[in-house]
């Protein structure tokens, strides 16, 4: 993916303080591998996974002071890379929300090791990316790159473009006010129903990055040969029906939280090819296997 070198100026570096009381610190590759599959992948609520922490007032923030970051040349050039796309994000969602007479309120994209304070309770690394609504943020530990393509085979910038989309994309979804009447509705239904509006909220959330690449290669002309392979690739290898069968065989549907390989590649595919922000509507629309 081609991107023109600007930078998000909603970059949030926490790298040089670590985790903060309480918190674990010196999560190896390996667990967070195991931990993806299990959270980020199937869905669980990271708030849920946080360590039961309490919800933190507003925008909760490390009370460490920084440190100097520490990080390789490949570790620099994933983070110019990540405020690259963020950049663009903001670009694109920026006209869509001006032309439809609204304000886009970007959001904040924090870069933690191992731990980090949210929101939403206590981050980790192990949870791999989220965003937390109540402090409008993504958190991202870069070490999610290197699981993503040693241990789901999805490498290039492409397919971490497509991870940091799909959770603009909840951002996206917490600012038209979807987020919240899911969670709401979940709240009232039962598991194999809750599980089903989860599912449609991350294939929309894919739906949004699919919105947000064709709006960028049309105006920025952001696609190299090869990347939305990378991308289908990506959303196939983190497909419910994928993981669970790597990790036990068989797949039940009824626990799937993010969409099957068919739907991910899907609804990435509708948004892609349409640019059309009213093609996502998940809820309204079939989302067959």
């Amino acid at each position: 993916m081609r991107l023109d070198g600007d930078e998000s100026r909603n970059i949030e570096d926490r790298r040089g303080r670590g985790g903060f009381p309480g918190g674990r610190g010196g999560i190896g590759i390996g667990t967070i591998v195991i931990a993806l599959a299990a959270a980020y992948f199937f869905g669980i609520d990271p708030a849920l996974i946080l360590n039961g922490a309490q919800v933190l007032p507003g925008d909760a923030a490390p009370t460490q002071a920084a440190a100097p970051v520490a990080e390789s040349p490949a570790e620099a050039a994933q983070r110019r890379f990540v405020a690259q796309v963020l950049h663009d994000t903001e670009l694109t969602w920026g006209e869509i929300f001006r032309a439809q007479g609204q304000a886009y309120s970007e959001p904040r994209l924090v870069l933690f090791r191992d731990a980090t304070p949210t929101a939403c309770g206590q981050g980790e690394a192990a949870t791999g990316p989220f965003y937390c609504p109540a402090d409008q943020r993504v958190y991202l530990d870069l070490t999610f790159f290197d699981a993503l393509e040693r241990r789901f085979n999805a490498p290039g910038n492409a397919a971490q473009a497509y991870v940091i989309a799909h959770e603009v994309g909840h951002h996206v979804q917490h600012l038209l006010g979807i987020s919240e009447r899911v969670q709401r509705a979940r709240q009232q239904a039962s598991e194999r129903q809750a599980n089903a509006l989860s599912v449609r909220l991350e294939l929309q959330a894919d739906c949004l990055a699919g919105v947000w690449v064709n709006k960028a290669n049309q105006q920025r002309n952001v696609l190299e040969a090869g990347d939305i392979e990378s991308v289908l690739g990506a959303a196939s290898a983190i497909g419910d029906d994928t993981l669970q069968k790597g990790a036990r065989g068989y797949a039940t549907p009824d626990s799937f939280t993010h969409g099957s390989a068919a739907q991910r590649t899907r609804w990435f595919r509708t948004g892609f090819e349409t640019g059309d922000l009213a093609r996502c509507d998940t809820f309204a629309r079939g989302v067959a296997p």
